[in-house]
């Protein structure tokens, strides 16, 4: 799973769903993940799936993304212009 969060290239989002069709495992199971252990990977680049941050880390994420230039109208990440795979 790990792997495939890794593989997000900057400027781009994923979704906790769209993680676990590719790995097998459901939503849930992404975002426990990321947030138990993924600090080692570009866990800021996978969001749900209406584009919207976890709240624990809403603003640390929202920053993050800015900073790669992914567009965020109203706390959502446009995954039409942004989203991978």
């Amino acid at each position: 799973m790990f792997d495939a969060v890794e593989d997000i290239p900057p400027g781009r989002v994923s979704t906790y769903g769209a993680i676990g069709r590719l790995v097998g495992v459901g939503p849930r199971r992404v975002a426990r993940a990321l947030s138990q252990g993924g600090g080692a990977v570009p866990w800021h680049r996978v969001v749900r799936a209406d584009g919207t941050a976890a709240e624990p880390v809403r603003v640390r994420q929202l920053e993050l993304l800015a900073a790669e230039g992914v567009p965020v109208r109203n706390g959502r990440v446009d995954l039409a212009a942004v989203a991978w795979p």
